[in-house]
Order: structure tokens, then C-alpha cells, then sequence
């Protein structure tokens, strides 16, 4: 009487590990993808799209996305792996083909628009070096990920030699992809600086715009910023956040004045500095020519000269 094989069963257990391992990845690779793309965005700045956000908020994200996906990818690889180790028959599971075979069309399918990305863009002689190192990326991350499976599919890790291997080389990449994450961005106590700079910026601007609507309003520049105080606008003059000590003032002439603050990080500095434009004044207002739109510092001290224009901003009782 012949035996008849039956297929194994999904348990509840198989599933969600299968799913989890599935998922982790997906999520794995998106992660370390938008970083390394993030990261040659700001090593190779694009012309046409001067702006970088210089407190690398897409970097942060995805750093802290693969500090906690990745490590959750190997943990649930190594307990399905481990299982059908024990249970070999586990291999044949309908689930688990399905999700494999599922990441493979996904990855060729992924790894075939990069090539025809390529391709239309060499055609329209738009190759650059940031746009290459991309296509790269995708096709080296994606590419060894569709040979592992495939491997795997086919049973060529039978001993886990194979697995171990692949697990020990994504360990080091993901490493190396967020050392070069914290190289590029700084690390968190320089993230708190800029940003203490990012408020002092904010808040020189603040004042300087209240300094031109009071020129606008009296024909003279204040003598203090304590002038400045409106209790009816509610306008407070802005201390430096990390200090609370007063920003410096002073009148060197009839339309001009300066504006001095004490900066922790240099501008130059930054990876992505030739990229980032000046920050945005909260009121609209400009005050002069385009040299008045630099708040460009370095560490320590830095002093800002600004000049009114009368012809673009005439007083108020004459317009």
C-alpha cells in the first residue's frame, strides 16, 4: 500500500514568523535605500534643487527605522530558520513560497525598472554622478537580495552556511550605511546645535523685521531693542535659547544697523552647506539688496550689517 505524503500545515505561528521575516525586510530595505539615497543627495547636491534640509530629517528617520527593523529581521530569520532545520518538511510550506516567491518577482521587477531607468536616462544624456551612484545602490542591495532567495528557493542553504554568510555581510553593510548615516549628519549633540543655531537665525530675523517696521513707523532706528517691545502687538524681544542672554544691537547710521549673536557650529561646515539657501524670513520681509539675505556664520561671535532700502521701504506716512 503506497504512503501517501501530505503537504505540511500552516500554523498560526508559521505564518506571522514568515509574514514578520517578509515585512522586516521590505521595511530593511526601503530603510537603508532612502538613507544611502539621502546621503548622496547631500555629498552630491543637486543645481537645479539647491535645498537640503540641513538638520537631515529623512537621515534620522531612517537610521532609527533600521536600528530597530533590521536587528527584528535577522532575530525572526534566525527562529524560521532554526524551525525548518528541525522540521525540513516546514521548507514546502505554501506560505513561505508564496512570500519568497513574492519578494523575488518584487526584487526583479524592481532591478528591471532600474536598468530601464537608466537606459532612458543615458539616452537623454542626463547621466550624473549622483544618479548613477543611485541606480548602483538599487541594483547592488536588490541584486544580492534576489540571489539569496533564489538560492534559498532552490535549497542551496540546506546546511546554513549559506545563511550565515549573507546574515554577516547585511550585518556590515547596514553598519557601514549608518556610520556613513552619522558621518554625513553629525551626530545627535551637533543636531542639537544646529538647531540652537536655526532658532538664533530665526529669532535675528524676527528682530530685524521689527527693527525696518519701526524705522517705517518713526523715520529713525531704535536706540535699543527694548524699544522694540510692543505690549499692544504682543511682540517680546527674543533672548538666545541656549543662554537666555540678549542678542546685541547697534545703530551705525542712519539706515543701517547690526545684529550680533553667538553661533555653536560653523555653516561651512555642514555636508550639505553650498546647498542650503538662507532660512525663510517669518514676515516676508527682506531689507535690502541680496546681501542682506545672508545669515551664513561661523562659530562663535558673528555680527550681521544690514542696510534699509527707503525706496523699497518708504515710510509709512508717505506711501
Amino acid at each position: 500500500m503506497e504512503t501517501i505524503s501530505q503537504k505540511p500545515k500552516t500554523s498560526p505561528k508559521d505564518f506571522f514568523i514568515n509574514l514578520g521575516v517578509v515585512a522586516a525586510l521590505y521595511m530593511g530595505v526601503i530603510s537603508v535605500l532612502n538613507l544611502l539615497f539621502d546621503v548622496i543627495n547631500r555629498v552630491f547636491p543637486d543645481p537645479l534643487s539647491p535645498y537640503v534640509d540641513p538638520y537631515a530629517g529623512t537621515i534620522k528617520w531612517t537610521i532609527a527605522s533600521l536600528v530597530i527593523v533590521f536587528p527584528l529581521y535577522l532575530w525572526l530569520s534566525r527562529i524560521l530558520n532554526t524551525d525548518i532545520e528541525r522540521n525540513p518538511e516546514k521548507r514546502e510550506l505554501s506560505v513561505r513560497k508564496w512570500l519568497v516567491y513574492l519578494t523575488l518577482f518584487v526584487a526583479g521587477v524592481a532591478i528591471a525598472i532600474d536598468l530601464i531607468v537608466l537606459i532612458n536616462t543615458f539616452l537623454g544624456g542626463e547621466i550624473t554622478t549622483r544618479f548613477l551612484l543611485k541606480v548602483f545602490t538599487v541594483a547592488i542591495v536588490l541584486g544580492v537580495i534576489f540571489s539569496y532567495y533564489l538560492s534559498d528557493i532552490k535549497g542551496k542553504f540546506i546546511n546554513g552556511s549559506g545563511r550565515k554568510y549573507f546574515a554577516w555581510g547585511a550585518l556590515l553593510f547596514v553598519v557601514l550605511s549608518i556610520a556613513t548615516g552619522f558621518f554625513v549628519m553629525g551626530s545627535p549633540q551637533t543636531q542639537r546645535l544646529l538647531r540652537f543655531d536655526e532658532t538664533r537665525v530665526g529669532n535675528l530675523q524676527m528682530i530685524q523685521s521689527q527693527i525696518v517696521t519701526y524705522w517705517q513707523q518713526k523715520e529713525v532706528l531704535p536706540k535699543t531693542l527694548g524699544d522694540l517691545k510692543d505690549p499692544i502687538s504682543g511682540f517680546v524681544i527674543p533672548t538666545d535659547p541656549a543662554t537666555g542672554v540678549s542678542y546685541e544691537y547697534a545703530a551705525t547710521g542712519k539706515l543701517s544697523f547690526q545684529l550680533c549673536a553667538e553661533f555653536s557650529r560653523d555653516t561651512a561646515a555642514t555636508a550639505a552647506s553650498k546647498a542650503v539657501r538662507a532660512p525663510v524670513y517669518p514676515y516676508g520681509d527682506y531689507v535690502g539688496d541680496a546681501s542682506n539675505e545672508n545669515w551664513q556664520h561661523g562659530v562663535g561671535r558673528v555680527c550681521f550689517d544690514r542696510t534699509i532700502d527707503p525706496e523699497r521701504y518708504p515710510p509709512l506716512k508717505k506711501r
